[in-house]
């Protein structure tokens, strides 16, 4: 079952913006959220982190052009990406240290959305 749903992947062309959104199922109860990324031929990347309380962290490529945001009310995270470049192209994937049903301390996963870069 997917845990998680990204969406608003797509074309973009360098430079310009684009936010990918993800959505919790009500049975999970969400803790830290992450969004990562992977370009083909190249391992998963942790691009950006969020806690509950709203501290974040950017790996050092994207820091300045995304931003990572949540509601927790709604079980909702955004990763708003601006100034896009070409290295920026991959799939996204949403991820969350989460309670899934009655099970504490797992790892939470969507199926992940493309980013294309280009002009």
């Amino acid at each position: 079952q997917v845990q998680l749903v990204e969406s608003g992947g797509g074309l973009v062309q360098p430079g310009g913006s684009l936010t990918l959104s993800c959505a919790a199922s009500r049975s999970i109860t969400l803790y830290d959220m992450r969004w990562y990324r992977q370009a083909p031929g190249k391992e998963r990347e942790l691009v950006a982190a969020i806690t509950r309380g709203g501290d974040t962290e950017y790996v050092d490529s994207v820091k300045g052009r995304f931003t990572i945001a949540r509601d927790n009310a709604r079980k909702t995270a955004w990763l708003q990406m601006n100034n896009v470049e070409f290295e920026d192209a991959a799939v996204y994937y949403c991820n969350a240290k989460a309670t899934i049903g009655v099970i504490p301390r797992s790892n939470a996963w969507g199926q992940g959305t493309q980013v294309t870069v280009s002009s």
